[in-house]
């Protein structure tokens, strides 16, 4: 639709009346309070709008709370950063699917980083397919773990972009939100790894009002960045002829899963290297039962050459177990 210009009116400026001193003041110390990041909510590490909002980067050429605007450069699956300060950077997130997808961003903070505590993460929900939503990072505020490396003085900071994970927004785990018109919420914890093995953890919690019959095992289908099915990679029922002692390879058994009860189920698997090409798998579709809604979870299995994913039963488990945080993260993930 061709926009059309307003007409424009001449105004005759009017000289402002003197300020008192102290709202001077106020309004000096504010105006230093902002300069560093921008406005920010209180007791958050960054901030978030749709496209045209809050967040987005000034004119081209001018310097804004987070730097100057970046070169146009081609976006990472749809992420790009657009400006960089000293204490924040600005980002937006683009869906370049067919369907409304969650998105999640993992960021470095540091030039040389490629993994660790210092990394951001930001998720941004429900993003239709074509729009845009704009973000701003607050570098200075602590993540999980040691507090990262700040930039050399006299050098300009740099933030990367780690890696951008999307899931349908109808498939996405929801781990403490409302619960599914399924009735079974299910997600995976962030899993442990210890010298080559792998084992992540897939929890159910039948938050609906009817019992749900749990039999063997879950229903997994791997899938590849585009989310495309991965072939050539060996499910194995229990996770035995992987390691013993993870949990996988307790037998399976028929269980009935009534309202507010939980079950999980180990997935187990090396890295191994050897001849041939690694396979990466960034993403799993999971059903509980071959007939319940599916729920796309993003393990990272780096299943090495191995070819092997152990499949542990559903078993029964306490809602302590359940909790999001239950296993450290693992290496690399």
């Amino acid at each position: 639709m061709r926009q059309f210009e307003k007409p424009t009116r001449t105004l005759t400026a009017r000289r402002p009346a003197p300020a008192a001193p102290a709202a001077t003041a106020v309004a000096a110390l504010a105006a230093v309070l902002l300069t560093g990041c921008g406005t920010q909510t209180a007791g958050t590490s960054g901030t978030s709008a749709r496209a045209g909002a809050a967040g987005a980067p000034t004119a081209s050429g001018s310097t804004g709370p987070c730097g100057a605007p970046q070169p146009a450069g081609p976006a990472q699956d749809g992420v790009r950063i657009t400006a960089v300060g000293p204490a924040c950077a600005e980002y937006e997130v683009t869906n370049p699917g067919a369907e409304p997808s969650d998105i999640t961003v993992l960021f470095a903070r540091t030039p040389d980083q490629a993994s660790g505590p210092g990394n951001l993460s930001r998720t941004v929900t429900a993003l239709a397919p074509g729009a845009t939503e704009k973000g701003r990072l607050d570098l200075t505020a602590p993540g999980p773990g040691p507090a990262p490396a700040t930039a050399k003085p006299g050098t300009a900071p740099q933030v990367k972009i780690l890696k951008v994970r999307s899931v349908p927004s109808a498939e996405a785990p929801r781990p403490d939100g409302p619960c599914p018109p399924s009735g079974l919420r299910l997600y995976a914890d962030q899993g442990d790894a210890a010298m080559g093995l792998r084992v992540v953890g897939l929890h159910l919690r039948n938050c609906g009002t009817t019992t749900v019959a749990l039999d063997g095992y879950p229903t997994l289908q791997l899938l590849d960045q585009g989310h495309r099915p991965v072939d050539g990679v060996r499910l194995l029922s229990g996770g035995a002829e992987i390691a013993t002692g993870t949990g996988a390879d307790k037998p399976p058994q028929k269980i009935a899963l009534r309202p507010g009860e939980g079950a999980g189920a180990t997935l187990v698997w090396r890295n191994t290297t050897e001849a041939g090409t690694p396979v990466n798998v960034p993403y799993i579709r999971v059903r509980a039962t071959p007939g319940a809604a599916p729920v796309m979870v993003t393990p990272e299995l780096d299943l090495g050459t191995t070819g092997r994913l152990g499949i542990g039963a559903w078993a029964r488990e306490d809602a302590a177990a359940q909790a999001p945080a239950s296993r450290p993260p693992a290496a690399g993930g």
